[in-house]
């Protein structure tokens, strides 16, 4: 993959809490590289303010069983799911966000089990759902139409920045991107 230069800062606390996942000191770079890319087109392809001081969100690598019970407290849908986003503010995109940007999970098996299906490398699934996550906590969102079809762009074109492809494109659809 590509790695754009980063420009937008961000404060990134990580957590390894259940699942086969690479150690905290692996996903801290990786993690890095990809919301720093994020952040990036969000800043000059949208024109998205970030604050001052680097914005703070914490990514939790979990297990199904685990984003299961989050899941069903939070969103009252009891079954794993692969990405749970938690915005620390009521934000719009193009807005300026809080100093706390909020909560990204992220469950193993799940994630394990879709990047198989779409034949794909885990770290690139990985890499979309992260991005996909981010997404939520500027207020994006793909409930109605044209908030998808927005969302979506901005997703592949990220990803085609970091040298992957569209995950919209000609591959089966993963209807389990949750916010």
């Amino acid at each position: 993959m590509r790695s754009p230069a980063v420009m937008t800062a961000l404060d990134i606390q990580i957590s390894v809490e259940q699942g086969n996942w690479p150690s905290e000191d692996e996903l801290q770079p990786f993690s890095t590289r990809i919301l720093g890319a994020a952040a990036d087109v969000l800043a000059v392809e949208e024109k998205q303010p970030f604050p001052g001081d680097p914005p703070e969100l914490s990514l939790v690598f979990t297990d199904d069983q685990s984003i299961r019970e989050i899941n069903a407290e939070w969103r009252n849908q009891d079954k794993p799911t692969n990405v749970l986003s938690f915005p620390a503010f009521p934000v719009t995109p193009g807005k300026m966000p809080g100093p706390m940007l909020g909560d990204i999970i992220v469950a193993y098996e799940t994630l394990k089990r879709e990047a198989d299906e779409l034949q794909k490398p885990f770290e690139e699934h990985l890499t979309h759902l992260l991005v996909h996550g981010f997404l939520h906590l500027f207020g994006y969102d793909h409930i109605e139409d044209d908030e998808a079809e927005r969302m979506e762009g901005l997703e592949t074109r990220i990803l085609a920045r970091l040298g992957l492809s569209d995950p919209y494109g000609d591959e089966p659809r993963i209807d389990s991107l949750e916010q």
